[in-house]
């Protein structure tokens, strides 16, 4: 993944149109109104040959006339013109360009195919063709033809469509919604999803990213981006094509990347509302508030059916509602007294009662305050001749504060705009049905869900490889070798048996249980004899423990995007329905595993799942661990208390594609005495974050301006968690560590290179605690980072440094690096030539 030159694009400081023009309803003359409309504050230039000037600015005959070159350029001409317009681009310095034109034909796609080639040696990232535009409302940057104008807001939009894109801008226009960015991809011949989730993963602006797209052009770079962002902020997606034969392996690669699908557009705008006006802690429950029974009714059904829960009142909570509300507390023995105090859910949903007034709204969000087990707020309200809706919606915003899980309204009948705008002012959603909060909300559950799931980092081979392994991959090396494209019977069961699995010889077709098939037993149907707490009964068999509950089929095939993908398939439980059918994304850990088993039927009728779990982890690692293992077809029968083999089939080949998911390089920890200290030097992980803030925040103020170019008071959880949350594939970052007596550990230095997409040049930076200078750790550091490079076949490592910074300038030169000046006098050059193939 890259974000190379993306802030160009995201943060541009001036703007050239590109075939600008006044001719009605032309492309040129739509994007240029467009720009000029959107009060881009920057210099604006237009470029066609056939104007002067164009609404006052002076237009300019070609791109080399420009006074600078423009941060993003906006190419409204015919494909023909876009290599040499490209080229002079580049040449001339801009960054970006937009490509509003399409491409429909043979000649039209060898134009564009030119005009990538002239941005390469530039490094000018270019979105499009086909692309409706780039927006970025907080800079007035209405860059393209999208044809409403785009407010402010918390959410970034993202797509594959124009025709969506333009959809959705004006659906958040009429409802006075915003966007932090509002990108439309169109064929995404260079810059695609994953470069702007990369992006848009850091961007202080983004409180969340909403994702619509068919298909992903580089799975592996899309889902480490994914993955990255997911981490720090909600992404939400939307894929059409829900019937196509890949459908379901996109929403395993979603859930993997800490991704919610969403399955209606509906759902993916609720989400505008609620992610880009709101600031909902991820909360699992939510407490009502309404004055009506009926609407309560109601709102508590759309919750249900969301799937989601209304939270369990503590005492206290009920207790402090009568408090704060004594018209409820006087009424006690009533029916609306009893919806308060006698409910079973101890007061949830909240009844204000049909004389209600807007200060009971209030009152019950400050007597609810201390008690944060009551969720997220939902307030629910129907006007009424003594709520109406604007005084309502005044109280919430003045108590919006004492709501510690946030603050979600729906009215119904809307509200006006000014109400609803002061509303959205304030961070407070709002609704138009209580069925829409409650998806709304329910997104905001699952995303919790997936993100537990997300950080799940399963580890990869030590630096010492285990003999068993070691015998593995050299069985599949000598089985490629030898010209063979499958292994089965006693050769599969070898392979698998160096995992620690247990296959069973010969073909268990008409087995019913594994001693069946041993010889122990008579075939028979499955038995089940379960006591009360769902474990085998203690009068059961040995024989009854290992009867069969259910052969998992399991293939991995080689996807041409994702790479090695596992498909599990179990029959139906009542053997009318279609069998269930997961995929997954090696690689898996037990945690994974459990999730992939939690969607079976049979879950429930195994004792111990733990045999299962260890079995699907066992070959995942051999996935991982053995590159010429390209497929794989097994049958994993399940007992009660056992999980073993059946019938293995190996397809092995000399090469087979990447995993989309890289993971933690184990191989790379190392742990070596270091004047007077054990020290260990390792990959930096997610749960690093806590300490790599305190590795930053001891180091002095000269020390971060050396390492960061700049004043740096400190890093939010967005910045920390994108330098400890890598991908381990283009991006490496090794830490050193210290741990004292009573198990703290501290990180004393960090060095890290990330790599170009095409693994020609990794850039580095390196930086250590500012009390642990002097004493070589920098070169250790950096020593090892120059290996890691080197062996990936990286061919040149670079990096700049302040001209000022002349200890790192001599290590550079003690390491071999060349020192050249670049177009800033204070700063330098570094480069190091890895490989055979560099040259100066």
């Amino acid at each position: 993944m890259t974000v190379r030159n993306l802030d160009a694009l995201f943060r541009p400081k001036s703007v050239a149109v590109v075939g600008a023009s006044l001719r009605p309803r032309s492309i040129g003359a739509m994007v240029w109104a467009r720009v000029l409309g959107g009060g881009f504050a920057g210099p604006v230039w237009p470029v066609n040959p056939k104007y002067a000037e164009l609404n006052g600015q002076a237009a300019f005959g070609d791109v080399r006339d420009l006074p600078e070159a423009p941060s993003v350029a906006l190419i409204c001409s015919p494909p023909a013109t876009w290599p040499a317009i490209v080229h002079k681009l580049g040449k001339l310095g801009t960054r970006a360009a937009i490509i509003i034109g399409e491409v429909r034909r043979g000649d039209e796609r060898d134009a564009l195919a030119q005009a990538l080639t002239a941005a390469r040696p530039y490094l000018l990232r270019i979105v499009g063709p086909g692309s409706v535009g780039v927006i970025t409302p907080a800079l007035s940057a209405q860059f393209g033809a999208a044809p409403f104008p785009v407010k402010q807001g918390g959410v970034a939009w993202v797509s594959q469509s124009n025709a969506l894109t333009n959809a959705v801008l004006g659906w958040a226009h009429a409802r006075g919604l915003g966007f932090s960015h509002a990108i439309a991809l169109g064929d995404e011949a260079d810059v695609d999803a994953g470069d702007v989730l990369d992006y848009l993963a850091s961007d202080p602006n983004t409180r969340a990213i909403l994702l619509e797209l068919e298909t992903v052009r580089a799975a592996r770079k899309f889902m480490s981006a994914a993955r990255a962002a997911a981490r720090n902020k909600p992404v939400l997606a939307l894929r059409s094509g829900r019937s196509d034969a890949d459908d379901a392996l996109y929403s395993s690669a979603f859930q993997r990347a800490g991704v919610v699908r969403v399955h209606s557009l509906d759902d993916l705008l609720d989400e505008i509302e609620t992610l880009g006006v709101g600031r909902v802690a991820a909360s699992s429950s939510a407490t009502l508030i309404t004055s009506d029974r009926g609407v309560a009714t109601l709102a508590a059904d759309a919750f249900a059916a969301a799937g989601d829960a209304l939270a369990l009142w503590p005492d206290g909570a009920a207790r402090a509602v009568a408090e704060a509300l004594p018209h409820l507390s006087a009424a006690r023995g009533a029916r609306q007294d009893r919806a308060l105090l006698g409910n079973p859910l101890g007061g949830n949903p909240l009844l204000l009662g049909g004389d209600a007034l807007p200060e009971h709204f209030g009152r019950a969000l400050q007597a609810l305050a201390p008690h944060r087990d009551t969720g997220t707020a939902f307030v629910v309200h129907a006007p009424t001749h003594s709520a109406p809706v604007a005084e309502v919606a005044r109280v919430l915003i003045e108590n919006q504060k004492f709501a510690y899980r946030g603050l979600l309204a729906c009215f119904f009948g809307g509200v006006d705009n000014a109400t609803r705008d002061a509303l959205h002012a304030q961070g407070i959603p709002v609704h138009t049905t209580p069925q829409r909060l409650a998806r709304a909300f329910a997104r905001l559950v699952d995303y919790r869900l997936v993100r537990e799931l997300l950080m799940q980092t399963p580890e990869g081979l030590p630096a010492q490889v285990p003999e068993a392994i070691d015998a593995a991959q050299a069985q599949a090396r000598s089985a490629v070798a030898a010209g063979q494209a499958e292994l089965s019977g006693e050769a599969a069961a070898r392979f698998f048996e160096c995992f620690g699995l247990t296959v069973l010889r010969g073909s268990p077709r008409d087995a019913a249980s594994v001693h069946a098939y041993e010889g122990g037993v008579a075939e028979g149907g499955i038995v089940d004899i379960r006591n009360a707490s769902g474990c085998p009964d203690s009068s059961a068999t040995a024989a009854d423990d290992d009867a069969k509950i259910v052969d998992l089929a399991i293939e991995l095939r080689d996807d041409a995007n994702f790479g090695p993908v596992f498909r599990f398939t179990a029959p139906s439980a009542d053997g009318v329905s279609a069998p269930v059918c997961v995929y997954s994304l090696p690689p898996l850990n037990p945690i994974l595993s459990r999730d992939v088993v939690s969607r079976s039927p049979y879950a429930r009728a195994v004792c111990s799942i733990e045999p299962v779990l260890a079995a699907l982890t066992a070959l995942s690692q051999a996935v991982c661990d053995v590159k010429e293992l390209a497929g794989l077809q097994v049958t994993l029968r399940v007992t009660r208390t056992r999980a073993v083999l059946v019938a293995p089939r190996i397809t092995v080949a000399a090469a087979r594609s990447r995993l989309a998911i890289v993971p933690y390089p184990r191989r790379l920890e190392e742990t070596l005495d270091w004047r007077g200290e054990r020290l260990t030097i390792r990959p930096i992980r997610p749960e690093d974050e806590a300490a790599h803030n305190a590795f930053i925040k001891s180091m002095t103020a000269d020390d971060l301006r050396l390492r960061f170019f700049g004043a740096v008071r400190g890093f939010d959880h967005s910045q920390l968690a994108r330098m400890t949350q890598i991908d381990y594939d283009r991006e490496m970052a090794l830490i050193a560590t210290s741990e004292d007596g009573n198990g703290a550990v501290t990180t004393l230095g960090v060095v890290r290179a990330i790599a170009d997409p095409d693994n020609e040049t990794a850039e580095f930076a390196v930086a250590v605690r500012s009390d642990q200078k002097g004493k070589g750790l920098g070169r250790l550091l950096m020593t090892r980072i120059i290996a890691y490079a080197r062996s990936r076949g990286t061919r040149w490592i670079v990096g700049e440094v302040l001209a000022e910074n002349a200890p790192m300038i001599a290590l550079a030169k003690a390491l071999g690096f060349a020192v050249a000046r670049t177009e800033d006098p204070g700063v330098v050059g570094l480069r190091l030539a890895l490989g055979a193939g560099a040259s100066a």
